[in-house]
């Protein structure tokens, strides 16, 4: 598709509603609130992916090496076909195919870098003038594109911090939280692309993911490479169906096979609530006790149904003694384990549980935190986290918009901004040109209403211009950033 036409119908007959002998536009992209209680900063990320994917990809495939005739008649018949009789016209279009490149100037903050809410985490403008048309043309795709992948990478640091704080007060395997938060959303997300860019978000914090698309996204984009470094893993595993097949009066030989003849080492997870949870933990396991502890890696017991906390750190309301201990300690009692130099017990290396539904980052404080409460380290679990998570989520989340706030006609500035008077303070936005420049704390901080040698100085780097990627990180770089 012509990626001019990747855009809301509105947009395409702005060109001529600007006033006359406009010839630059200048916006930011910026969030503006946060709907999560105590998150203040959101993670910036996706640009470059857009830069590549759209800016340069598509356009050079869609558009640019497309025969001029073509496109134009192409964009002129969907138009036409979409808003009748109008003056839109296709001139402005033919000029932007001779010139074969993307006039635009983006500066952005370096990815995985958490951005304070009001702070721009870029900006954009035409260089050339008579494709002033062209800044705020982008918005409706950047905004599809980046919301996403800064919402989900910012959720995932908050995992992070979670998961960070129990390790360093309980256990001696802090390393063990690169895994501790497993990607499983991919399956409920909105379609491949936004199942991808969230799941890379994701592995800004974690290793542990089932999107296996999101591994090779940051190989293509972000110069990640699996030969030579840790993108992101998983481990053989079941389902419900696999277990099914089995039958419910052969599940023990089909936890016996799957832990002594298929997967006679290495790391097997495996699902364990098809029928009767307890029935696995207390009559199961013990049987394969021997077999288990002398296993060569770790069989890692999956519930996938009921109140996360409740099935895992136990419910003293519970109607039978294993529902009352619940899973971890049920695991103490057959396996056992160590007490560390902290206090806290750390089951055997060879045993181990992973819960997958309904995780959120509240379930997964409570849960560290009745674990910690009952003297087990928080890293006997891992924590499957879902589209619960990372598609209950829209651009509102952190209220991201792209607004213009500086433009030029007949060669004139002239700052402008948006400050409703029917509005709680949330839409108004920066004016003129913007620096964004670091405290004394290294936090970012908003200079608007600049000159250009203002707007020169600061943080913002210049990332692509005139058709050229200008600054392309790699995925190592980002996640020193987000640590």
């Amino acid at each position: 598709m012509n990626p001019l036409l990747l855009t809301d119908g509105y947009k395409v007959d702005h060109r001529r509603q600007y006033p006359d002998h406009t010839s630059l536009v200048y916006s930011n992209w910026t969030p503006r609130k946060s709907r999560i209680e105590g998150v203040n900063e959101v993670v910036f990320f996706g640009l470059q992916y857009f830069i590549k994917k759209y800016i340069i990809e598509s356009f050079e495939k869609d558009f640019f090496q497309q025969p001029k005739a073509t496109v134009v008649q192409k964009y002129a018949r969907r138009i036409n076909n979409y808003l009748g009789e109008n003056q839109v016209g296709t001139q402005h279009i033919e000029a932007l195919h001779d010139l074969g490149y993307i006039p635009m100037v983006f500066k952005a903050l370096p990815e995985g870098s958490s951005v304070p809410i009001r702070i721009p985490m870029f900006t954009m403008y035409n260089t050339k003038p008579e494709f002033f048309w062209l800044t705020n043309y982008f918005e409706t795709l950047l905004s599809a594109v980046i919301w996403m992948p800064c919402t989900s990478a910012t959720i995932a640091q908050q995992y992070r911090k979670v998961l960070d704080r129990y390790a360093a007060a309980t256990s001696t395997v802090p390393e063990f939280v690169n895994w501790q938060a497993h990607d499983f959303s991919m399956r409920g997300m909105a379609g491949i692309e936004a199942a991808t860019i969230s799941g890379a978000g994701h592995l800004l914090s974690f290793t542990g993911t089932d999107t296996i698309p999101a591994i090779e996204f940051l190989e293509q984009y972000y110069n990640a490479d699996s030969d030579t470094e840790l993108i992101g893993g998983s481990v053989a595993a079941t389902e419900h169906s696999v277990m099914c097949m089995g039958t419910n009066e052969g599940e023990f030989d089909t936890f016996k096979r799957l832990t002594t003849e298929i997967y006679p080492k290495g790391i097997v997870s495996i699902v364990s609530d098809t029928w009767d949870l307890w029935k696995v933990l207390t009559e199961y396991l013990p049987k394969l006790k021997d077999s288990i502890t002398s296993r060569e890696g770790k069989v890692v017991i999956r519930p996938d149904s009921g109140d996360p906390i409740a099935i895992i750190c136990g419910n003293k309301n519970g109607k039978t003694t294993e529902e009352q201990k619940g899973v971890i300690e049920i695991l103490w009692d057959i396996f056992g384990g160590t007490v560390n130099d902290k206090g806290y017990k750390e089951l055997i290396p060879q045993i181990g549980a992973i819960y997958g539904d309904s995780i959120t980052v509240e379930r997964a404080t409570t849960i560290c935190e009745q674990l910690k409460q009952k003297g087990f380290a928080s890293t006997n679990i891992v924590l499957g986290i879902g589209s619960y998570t990372y598609q209950y989520n829209t651009r509102d989340t952190f209220g991201f918009a792209m607004k213009a706030t500086y433009g030029e006609v007949n060669g004139n500035g002239r700052a402008i901004y948006k400050d409703p008077v029917t509005d709680d303070g949330t839409k108004k936005s920066a004016k003129g040109l913007i620096q964004i420049f670091k405290d004394a704390n290294g936090v970012y901080q908003l200079k608007d209403n600049c000159t250009w040698e203002e707007e020169a100085l600061g943080e913002l780097r210049e990332v692509f211009r005139d058709g050229k990627l200008l600054i392309n990180d790699n995925l190592q770089e980002i996640r020193n950033r987000i640590a």
